[in-house]
């Protein structure tokens, strides 16, 4: 998606070991108007894929699900990284490897709003390892749901987690792919 990646290009920026801050869009000041268009593209991609639910991680994730589920009329859960006291004593639960925090954290979601007939597209801000999205796909399978598509707005290419995930064999879209992060972005 051209929007994405020029924006990328602009604003985003290379902090080192993998790392591509984009925060002043994504992350943690959202561009409403530029999630709003990859929603569009995501509820285009996954069309035909029966999803009724999307899922997502906090914080991240929320904004492009958000605006996914908006435009595809589905309803949105987000895994969340802290138990409230309003989540109920049995949870779903994984961990999972935090790019950015450096260290393993947990993902759980209330199984009242995953259940076995659902099928839940995850959507979230990067592939990069495929480690959050198999952690996701993990909380799906719990709740005893089928996983309908996984869609990113930024893969980073060059950390595999495509290939990890090809077995789930479901749609992958991706919007803006970027190739290498070794002398600035390259895009794929």
């Amino acid at each position: 998606m051209e929007a994405l990646k020029e924006r990328i290009r602009k604003d985003g920026s290379v902090l080192g070991g993998g790392i591509l801050k984009v925060d002043s869009f994504i992350n943690h000041q959202v561009d409403p108007g530029l999630m709003m268009e990859c929603g569009r593209a995501f509820a285009k991609a996954f069309a035909d894929t029966g999803a009724t639910k999307i899922l997502t991680v906090e914080i991240s994730g929320i904004a492009p699900a958000l605006t996914t589920a908006l435009v595809m009329n589905l309803p949105l859960v987000y895994a969340r990284k802290t138990k409230p006291i309003t989540m109920p004593d049995l949870v779903l639960l994984t961990t999972a490897p935090s790019h950015t925090k450096g260290r393993m954290v947990d993902i759980m979601a209330s199984p009242e709003y995953l259940g076995h007939s659902e099928r839940v597209l995850i959507i979230d801000d990067f592939l990069a390892s495929g480690q959050t999205i198999q952690a996701l796909v993990r909380i799906i399978q719990g709740a005893g749901a089928t996983v309908a598509g996984v869609g990113a707005l930024i893969e980073k290419n060059f950390e595999g987690g495509r290939a990890l995930l090809k077995d789930l064999n479901v749609p992958i879209v991706s919007l803006a792919v970027i190739a290498s992060l070794d002398n600035g972005i390259t895009f794929a």
